[in-house]
């Protein structure tokens, strides 16, 4: 076989990903609030971007829910912009005119509102008045390590003495425990033992009472002795927090020495501390989810879904910028203004396009789980991508980079959307399909109404959900009560035992 160079012609397909693209692809998996953060910045560098201030509707005025059309006029004429540049029009001055006597107020483009008064990002016709309220201001609460330190410097008057609590200070670990036994400390620091066993003995009652524990017994023992509640009773149980998290109250009551009403007394007093004091004093705020999605019931008994407006950005193409500066403009200019005005008009159509495709996905999401918003979560119906991206006539990973990280306040809650795809169980007659979430509710409400004296097992479980028209194993239903948090039924009437 001869091995020489030849010249075929070939024929293949081939998809090219421009950086449009790929930013275009990036939005749609957005959420609102990334979008408006990629559109701020967007704002800054390209001075042919404006943002859309003006108000949907008048104030103090709704529109009828039939009245809201999916995409606005001011969207419209932006998008209808972008598809043709806008070049200087016959109403425009002579090249030749004198512009050194007039004044343009220009647009919002230009840093200027109709009235003619300065309206920039947070700019103001004046310095006096402060719009900001008391839910812009952060909260001013000292961390955990600042507290302590007050605390210190008051309860302290030695130099050594707070310079063992600083160094003490520093070792806590989150929940509040040290991170270092007190003989190395003290090796470390070139003291003798007792000294900072003594100094960590008077900042354990420091607020919050049980830090600088070296163990959970300690800290519970500490907390215990500030209510004076640390009796030979309780420190036998305290002794033995291995056989308390078995509940083994039998060997519990002979080795405390009480009864059975005591034993629940001392179990609920030690159950009210705080096993971790630390946690708590710097626990992260939660974030509040923002919908990007709003929905609500029209009067005709459907759905309205909407965008959130307070969420969504509104930007437009300020083309009278463009049309006033490019014919004066030097070539390089010429070029870095196309180029802007390139991007304003693809960043306006994406926009555009990201919306409508996200309303499509949601209205079909909301079609389907009709059930679930009208009666709850039992009636919540096995759903996949491929169901969506059918009746919606999209690829599936377009609906996948829809429904990720994207939530809908519904009347029921706000929910992401991937809450409502769902795997199916088959059911006993073999044409039903069940969804697997609707599955995990009903167990959790079988096990909630289970009585003390009668308590499921999962075999049981298994003949109570096949009663109800669901085949499932046994299996099955130990890993839904595993990913619920649920304890096993051995587990559970120990607890309810303790509790009677």
């Amino acid at each position: 076989m001869a091995i020489a160079p030849r010249l075929d012609f070939r024929q293949s397909q081939t998809l090219v990903m421009t950086p449009q693209l790929r930013q275009a692809i990036k939005l749609l998996q957005f959420n609102n609030v990334e979008v408006a953060s990629f559109v701020e910045e967007e704002l800054e560098r390209n001075p042919l971007l404006e943002r859309d201030e003006t108000p949907d509707f008048p104030t103090g005025e709704r529109a009828a829910p039939d009245q809201i059309p999916v995409r606005s006029e001011t969207a419209r004429d932006a998008a209808d912009a972008a598809v043709t540049e806008i070049l200087p029009s016959e109403a425009a001055a002579p090249l030749d005119a004198d512009h050194g006597e007039t004044f343009d107020p220009g647009g919002p483009g230009d840093g200027f509102t109709a009235q003619g008064a300065f309206d920039g990002r947070g700019g103001n016709r004046n310095f006096e008045s402060d719009e900001r309220g008391i839910d812009d201001l952060a909260d001013g609460r000292a961390t955990l390590r600042e507290h302590l330190g007050e605390q210190l410097r008051l309860g302290f008057s030695d130099p050594v003495d707070r310079m063992i609590g600083a160094h003490l200070i520093a070792l806590l670990c989150p929940a509040g425990r040290l991170t270092a036994e007190p003989s190395a400390i003290a090796a470390a620091m070139g003291l003798p033992l007792e000294r900072v066993e003594t100094v960590r003995a008077r900042m354990m009652r420091f607020d919050p009472t049980g830090l600088f524990a070296r163990d959970l017994k300690e800290c519970l023992a500490v907390q215990l002795a500030e209510k004076n509640r640390l009796d030979p009773a309780m420190r036998a149980l305290l002794d033995n927090l291995d056989l308390l998290a078995r509940r083994d109250t039998r060997r519990l009551m002979a080795l405390c020495g009480v009864d059975a009403e005591d034993l629940a007394e001392m179990i609920a007093e030690v159950r009210a501390l705080d096993p971790k004091p630390g946690a708590t004093y710097d626990s992260v705020p939660v974030h509040v989810v923002v919908p990007d999605l709003l929905m609500r019931p029209a009067p005709d008994d459907t759905w309205i879904i909407e965008l959130n407006p307070e969420t969504m950005p509104k930007v437009l193409v300020n083309d009278r910028f463009y049309a006033r500066v490019a014919p004066r403009a030097r070539k390089e200019e010429r070029v870095f203004l196309a180029e802007r005005l390139a991007t304003a008009n693809w960043l306006v159509r994406s926009l555009q396009q990201r919306a409508q495709t996200i309303l499509k996905v949601a209205a079909e999401i909301i079609r389907q789980q009709d059930g679930f918003l009208r009666h709850g979560v039992v009636h919540l119906r096995p759903l996949i991508l491929r169901d969506i991206a059918e009746a919606v006539e999209l690829h599936e990973s377009t609906v996948s980079r829809v429904t990720s990280n994207k939530y809908i306040a519904t009347p029921r809650g706000t929910y992401e959307l991937k809450y409502f795809f769902t795997t199916a169980l088959h059911g006993t007659n073999g044409n039903d399909t069940h969804s697997a979430e609707a599955v995990r509710h009903r167990i959790r409400s079988l096990i909630d109404a289970e009585p003390a004296e009668s308590i499921l097992s999962d075999d049981a479980i298994v003949v109570v959900l096949r009663r109800e028209g669901v085949d499932i194993a046994r299996r099955t239903v130990a890993k839904y009560r595993e990913a619920l948090r649920i304890p096993s039924s051995v587990q559970r009437r120990r607890d309810k035992a303790v509790l009677a």
